[in-house]
């Protein structure tokens, strides 16, 4: 059987297979669908630095091939995370990977001088796709200067854990925003977040989302975060996380031959709740196929 252990800042995994952020609760909630040990690694849903009440409903919609979702990253805030949800997390045997957020630069401070502390936490991704309150609304991830300038002040608070950069598709340049991360201090990015998108119901001639604009994800968007992810492994020279409507053991394959060490998983998790372990059989069966001894081997092997 093929190894499909994966080793990312001196970290192993035991396959390059993580839950997604926001589809996968903190950890325990499949946990009567299958063991969550069996996954490389659980990123955890957001995290802020209080209690986030969400968006109010309607706010997930389904599409042709894909979902929409305005869920307003609703969470239980850094104390509540840290009491409650990390001792069960502890117990498991795999990797934690806390994702947190903020709508102020000071919030990602305070978020990340915290965590870095918390015993159990392997790695750290940032979110920058929320709504920077000082700059008029525009996402951190709008820009190349303000996301590298989170991500050097949050860097500088967090110097114990791998930061791991999560990228917004709703940029212009993804390649000048991996170099911008980079260069401020990330350790990896990760990519790519949900495309905006919309729904309008043709009879009530009204929006679907009670927020009128909501992020797609699902196999919808494959093929851009495919090609995301192949920009960013060539503009920079640290380990590249993707994400995107992966459903199936092949497009975890793609995705690793354009350049990803890792790949997570989401909205294939909330149609089918066994999908990763599906896909981690899928692996070893093609690994065998292919004559692959080690799945580590076809990272960055596309030929163009």
């Amino acid at each position: 059987m093929a190894s499909l252990k994966t080793t990312i800042w001196g970290i192993d995994f035991k396959n390059a297979v993580w839950s997604a952020s926001g589809c996968f609760g903190y950890g325990t909630e499949l946990s009567d669908f299958f063991a969550p040990d069996s996954i490389g690694g659980i990123v955890t849903k957001g995290i802020s630095a209080t209690p986030w009440p969400g968006n109010p409903p309607p706010r997930i919609v389904e599409t042709p091939c894909g979902m929409l979702n305005s869920i307003g990253l609703q969470n239980v805030g850094l104390q509540s995370f840290i009491d409650d949800k990390m001792p069960p997390l502890r117990r498991l045997d795999t990797k934690v990977i806390v994702n947190f957020l903020g709508h102020r630069i000071e919030e990602y401070e305070e978020l990340a001088k915290a965590l870095n502390t918390v015993d159990g936490i392997d790695v750290l991704e940032i979110n920058l796709s929320c709504p920077n309150v000082d700059k008029g609304g525009l996402t951190f991830s709008a820009n190349p200067e303000a996301a590298a300038e989170v991500v050097r002040r949050a860097k500088a608070l967090a110097p114990d854990k791998p930061l791991l950069v999560k990228l917004s598709p709703n940029t212009g340049d993804i390649g000048a925003m991996a170099r911008a991360v980079a260069d401020a201090g990330a350790d990896g990015i990760s990519l790519i977040n949900t495309l905006l998108g919309m729904a309008i119901n043709i009879n009530t001639r009204r929006p679907v989302l009670h927020r009128v604009v909501g992020g797609l994800s699902g196999p919808a968007v494959r093929p851009v975060a495919l090609r995301m992810v192949w920009e960013v492994a060539k503009a920079v020279d640290i380990p590249v996380v993707g994400m995107g409507g992966i459903e199936r053991a092949e497009d975890v394959i793609a995705f690793m031959l354009a350049g990803a060490s890792a790949v997570q998983i989401g909205t294939a998790v909330l149609r089918e709740p066994m999908a990763m372990t599906t896909i981690i059989d899928d692996l070893n069966a093609w690994c065998d196929a292919q004559g692959v001894s080690d799945i580590s081997d076809i990272i960055g092997a596309l030929e163009v």
